[in-house]
């Protein structure tokens, strides 16, 4: 687990810098999202000091053993991190979080009930059915294919659109597909999708997955959908 070092700005302690000695925060820009502290169980707090200090309003859940401060946003980063500790660090680096788990990160999607996490085929998989929580996938990954954020590998965004239109049902699909077009900054776009569907290996989903495809264009689309 992440050990944090500091508790959060509302509780007691000593002030830190930007911060007033009422425990509220002194007027200021701030960390930027990608520095918000991520709150876990270890040296600090124990699991149910956590759980009780969200009850309280003190902490948001954001994943399973992940908190963050209330208000704070909820960066692709920060869900990565989150994440994160539902891996065991054993096999952290071994696995990469794809699918609706990684369509959860973009933010795109609902919190995942399980992790979907990847393994690659040259890895060997038959080791990792024995870990709770996740669902494991043998797949074949490029070098474009997987990107490091938050301390956990993921599916690049292209790759995770690609997955979840072969592999996810259409109800979830999409809405999680017309979510990541409508992020420029994912750099997805419905045209290189296709493409990129059209030249996957031959797959028994692929004639669904284009159907879903199909479905942005006849359904309602955001700004930007179809690039």
């Amino acid at each position: 687990m992440v050990h944090m070092p500091r508790a959060p700005a509302a509780l007691s302690g000593p002030p830190r810098s930007g911060q007033t000695g009422s425990g509220q925060r002194a007027p200021g820009p701030g960390p930027g999202p990608e520095h918000c502290e991520l709150y876990s169980p270890g040296t600090l707090f124990s699991w149910p000091e956590l759980q009780s200090m969200a009850a309280d309003g003190v902490l948001t859940q954001l994943y399973q053993r992940g908190y963050l401060p209330p208000g704070a946003h909820a960066s692709p980063q920060l869900r990565a991190r989150a994440a994160s500790l539902a891996v065991a660090p054993t096999i952290r680096q071994r696995v990469v979080a794809g699918r609706m788990t990684a369509a959860w990160i973009y933010g795109c999607a609902a919190e995942p009930d399980r992790l979907a996490l990847l393994v690659d085929a040259n890895r060997r998989i038959s080791s990792l059915r024995s870990v709770r929580g996740c669902t494991f996938h043998e797949v074949r990954l490029g070098p474009f294919d997987v990107v490091s954020m938050g301390g956990l590998m993921v599916s690049s965004p292209l790759r995770t659109a690609v997955d979840v239109a072969l592999h996810v049902e259409a109800d979830r699909a999409v809405p999680a597909l017309r979510a990541m077009l409508a992020r420029p900054e994912l750099g997805v776009r419905l045209r290189l999708l296709r493409v990129a569907v059209e030249a996957s290996p031959r797959v028994p989903h692929k004639r669904a997955a284009l159907a879903k495809l199909a479905a942005l264009v006849t359904q309602p689309s955001p700004p930007n959908a179809a690039g």
